[in-house]
């Protein structure tokens, strides 16, 4: 046998070896393996605790911790479906603060997940939670749809766009923690189901079964554990991200009240918000408002901001002392004699100790109490007054 032809046997015997050789389970070092950061900043269990407690609805603790999806999640359904989730997590705060910090008590254990599983096992509780993620944002989504034309435009082809919330809210939840997996399999999974809505009618069967086939694509194909951590962005990154998901959902929720949400005049009809606003902004009302609100830009323009404020304080009337001019039913030049003079006298007519009709005597006693109130805001700003001049005077 020539060396070519030895050559040639042993590369087919080399190849086969190799094929077998990737069907057979794998080697403990082919085994996946979890190494901790150890640069990470380090968090406080009573610090997490803190902000469970006072901002936990809208995931504030998972902010803290860096997990911003989980407070994604808690933010739009005010902490897992109205404090449900919320208050399930107050024995696992220090499990999360664990696995923020790699401690190595929860780096062991976790490289024990990898040794007995490839890949992440199925879960009652992260399923369910994927399913009702993707439940709600499917739901918001249908509901921020305009009902009825609308300059001439009729909105219901956006319904196509369901399948991409209820994939966004499967993947949203299937990327919390240590777990993670690619849109991809979900998403074209919903689109894959949704033409059944064209058979079943009953919206609430459909919507159920596209979101059950996106998440059981999603858990058999697309997740994977997270072997590497994420890089923690800054402060202003995380903000970009985070107020972009943020307008994005409560804009679906603005867009519902805009076009489908209805409020009610004083005859009890129904009234389109997006109508309600229109007539709004063509009402007395409104147009006294802006105009008011022009005259004061164009006063501070003139005047400065400084003089505008001090006029503005002094039209809200915040100390009171219009007002007690007009009970007291005296000038504002009054001096502080022609004030007691006048307070005497009203005193004297609204005392309710004169009052013999009982039916009278709350009212009565009501403008007595603010004759009372009155007198005593002037004398004490009169007060006030003299002490200033008496002081400038004597700088002088």
């Amino acid at each position: 046998m020539t060396p070519t032809q030895n050559g040639v046997k042993n590369g087919k015997k080399m190849s086969t070896e190799s094929k077998n050789s990737a069907e057979l389970p794998l080697l403990p070092s082919d085994e996946l393996i979890y190494t901790p950061d150890s640069t990470l900043k380090q968090k406080s269990v009573l610090v997490a605790y803190f902000w469970w407690l006072c901002g936990g609805l809208f995931g504030c603790h998972h902010l803290y911790l860096h997990r911003d999806r989980h407070a994604i999640v808690w933010w739009c359904t005010l902490g897992g479906y109205f404090g449900v989730g919320w208050i399930g997590e107050i024995f696992k705060i220090p499990e999360y603060v664990r696995d923020a910090n790699d401690d190595p008590i929860f780096v062991k254990e976790f490289n024990e997940k990898l040794k007995k599983h490839r890949k992440p096992p199925f879960t009652t509780s992260r399923f369910t939670g994927a399913i009702m993620m993707s439940y709600v944002f499917m739901q918001v989504a249908k509901i921020a749809i305009p009902e009825e034309e609308f300059a001439g435009i009729d909105f219901s082809f956006l319904h196509w766009a369901l399948p991409f919330f209820s994939a966004l809210g499967v993947w949203l939840s299937g990327n919390i923690g240590r777990e993670k997996g690619c849109l991809w399999h979900c998403l074209l999974t919903a689109y894959a189901v949704y033409p059944i809505r064209f058979w079943i009618y009953d919206e609430d069967y459909w919507m159920l079964i596209v979101i059950i086939a996106s998440a059981c694509a999603f858990d058999a194909w697309s997740k994977e554990w997270r072997l590497s951590r994420p890089k923690r962005r800054g402060v202003c990154k995380r903000f970009m991200y985070l107020s972009f998901a943020i307008c994005l959902y409560s804009s679906l929720w603005v867009s519902f009240l805009y076009f489908n949400g209805k409020i009610q005049d004083s005859e009890g009809d129904e009234v389109p918000v997006h109508e309600a606003i229109r007539n709004f902004l063509t009402s007395p009302w409104w147009v006294d408002l802006k105009q008011t609100l022009h005259d004061t830009w164009r006063f501070a323009q003139h005047n400065g901001w400084q003089e505008t404020w001090r006029q503005i304080i002094d039209q809200m009337d915040a100390d009171g002392e219009q007002n007690a001019y007009k009970v007291l039913g005296v000038n504002p030049t009054a001096s502080q004699t022609e004030i007691t003079s006048a307070y005497r006298k009203l005193s004297r007519e609204y005392h309710p100790d004169k009052v013999k009709d009982e039916s009278q005597k709350p009212i009565v006693q009501q403008k007595f109490m603010e004759i009372q109130q009155a007198y005593e805001v002037l004398s004490k700003i009169k007060s006030k007054r003299r002490q200033r001049n008496k002081k400038f005077n004597e700088e002088l």
